[in-house]
């Protein structure tokens, strides 16, 4: 049997849950049926991990990056089509939002048979300014005309999808992040030993890029306003990005050096979750956020501000709590309520563990890509599949 070329195609390979999904995907997708490309940019925290992947051909293009210049933009779209053309390529799966136009182009100038995206939220969103979200909205019509599928992880990116006038409701796909349970299972107090942590300290975290999107402005703001009511409150910030020098300067502006743990960018994330004991997310805009989908598989209470598809999975009072964007007192209110109530925090961290039922699990991210996949080269006749 023939197998299918397919090439995935995202701007860079680091810690996040567009490239946590690509990856899986990549390494778990049946090697029998399909041939699988990666065409990234040339360096990324989880380059070794896809370097690693069984039968794996992956193009490092140092045209491929995330700010926009208009130069390189169109030599990594020309690069990429020429990657489709060398290889045969008859199937392209874009993520992230650059990536998303840039690969779908070249797909469609290079006559690929099956175009898929997967919007891990919108290039769009309301804290732009007015020309920017017309023209990023505008492009993004014009790019799902020639798309075949549009695969949402959140029915929250759907509907702004179509509520934005980006392709036609048949044209989108939901399929959720899959989170491995059993890596989010284990309660490791090493990394409290090895920060010297104590067991009986409480311990409120955030995994997130430090970027505009996730405000870790507010993160510090509200770690300034526990501490003046528990002094034995320790704070972890897993992430790394261009607001890590404004982060730091927060830090020392509130005299907080030693009450946040600031770690960068880490892969043992799993192991980190595990000493915390309250999840926060202080976000402006999202998709679904897969640090919250993690924190919740580690039985963590989360408070999250309400945005975007995070609503779709922390019911309010239940496993965790939701507040406006910028709503730090609010926040504050609701991170109290849990510091002060041990048996509260037990609760809404079992309830948000077990309210991530099988559409959240790898195997039901992977089975229902695969079929995807199956049905659209049975639907053009490619006669590679049976």
């Amino acid at each position: 049997m023939q197998k299918v070329n397919l090439l995935f195609v995202i701007t860079k390979l680091e810690l996040g849950g567009a490239q946590k999904q690509l990856l899986s995907l990549a390494s778990r997708l049946d090697k029998e049926k399909f041939q699988i490309h990666l065409f990234t940019a040339k360096d990324g925290l989880l380059l070794q991990e896809a370097l690693s992947i069984r039968g794996l051909k992956l193009r490092r293009s140092p045209f491929l990056e995330r700010p926009i210049n208009p130069l390189f933009d169109l030599l990594a779209l020309i690069e990429i089509y020429w990657f489709i053309k060398k290889n045969n390529i008859e199937v392209v799966h874009t993520h992230s939002s650059k990536a998303g136009i840039l690969g779908r182009w070249a797909a469609r100038l290079a006559g690929t048979k099956i175009i898929l995206h997967t919007v891990h939220g919108w290039s769009f969103h309301g804290y732009q300014n007015i020309l920017a979200r017309v023209f990023c909205i505008w492009l993004e019509r014009l790019t799902a005309q020639f798309t075949d599928k549009l695969i949402v992880v959140s029915d929250y990116d759907r509907q702004e999808g179509l509520r934005s006038h980006i392709g036609i409701q048949e044209k989108y796909s939901l399929i959720r992040y899959g989170i491995d349970f059993r890596e989010f299972s284990v309660r490791n107090n090493s990394v409290r030993t090895d920060l010297g942590i104590n067991l009986d300290d409480l311990v409120v975290g955030m995994v997130s890029c430090l970027k505009p999107q996730k405000s870790p402005q507010d993160f510090i703001k509200l770690v300034f306003r526990i501490k003046q009511n528990f002094s034995n409150t320790k704070f972890l910030l897993v992430g790394d990005g261009f607001l890590r020098k404004e982060t730091k300067r927060l830090i020392s502006r509130y005299g907080l050096q030693r009450d946040v743990i600031l770690f960068g960018w880490r892969q043992d994330v799993p192991r980190i979750l595990s000493a915390m004991d309250i999840f926060v997310l202080t976000s402006l805009w999202e998709g679904l956020p897969i640090a919250v989908l993690e924190a919740m598989s580690s039985s963590l209470p989360v408070v999250a501000t309400n945005t975007g598809g995070i609503r779709e999975v922390v019911r309010e009072g239940i496993n965790g709590f939701l507040v406006e964007p910028h709503d730090i007192e609010r926040m504050l209110y609701r991170v109290t309520l849990l510091l002060k109530n041990c048996d509260l925090r037990l609760n809404l961290g079992k309830h948000a563990k077990d309210s991530l039922g099988e559409d959240f699990s790898l195997e039901n991210m992977l089975k229902k890509s695969e079929h995807l996949y199956i049905d659209l080269i049975r639907k053009k006749d490619l006669g590679y599949v049976h």
